[in-house]
C-alpha cells in the first residue's frame, strides 16, 4: 500500500455511502485464515436486502466519489453476489 492516508479517505466516504444505500457491514477484513488459494488480503463483506439494492449502492454518486479517493494503482477485486434464502 503506497498511500494509507488515501485508503483512510476512501473508508470515510465509502462507509456512509454503503449505509445510505442500505448496506450492513458484516466483516471488514479483521482476522483471516486462508485455505485453498491462500489469499489473506483484506476482505469486506456487506449485506443488502436485494441484489438490485447492492448494484444501486455501488453505482451511487456517493460511492463513486469514494472510489476516486483510492490510491493510484490500488487493485481491488469487487463482486456483487446474489444471495440465497
Amino acid at each position: 500500500m503506497s498511500d494509507p492516508e488515501r485508503l483512510t479517505a476512501y473508508d470515510k466516504l465509502a462507509g456512509p455511502a454503503v449505509q445510505a444505500g442500505g448496506g450492513r457491514s458484516l466483516s471488514r477484513g479483521s482476522r483471516v485464515v486462508a485455505h485453498e488459494a491462500g489469499i489473506t488480503q483484506r476482505a469486506v463483506l456487506i449485506e443488502f436486502d436485494s441484489f438490485e439494492q447492492a448494484v444501486a449502492a455501488y453505482e451511487s454518486e456517493a460511492y463513486q466519489k469514494a472510489l476516486v479517493a483510492l490510491p493510484d494503482g490500488y487493485e481491488r477485486d469487487f463482486r456483487i453476489i446474489e444471495g440465497i434464502d
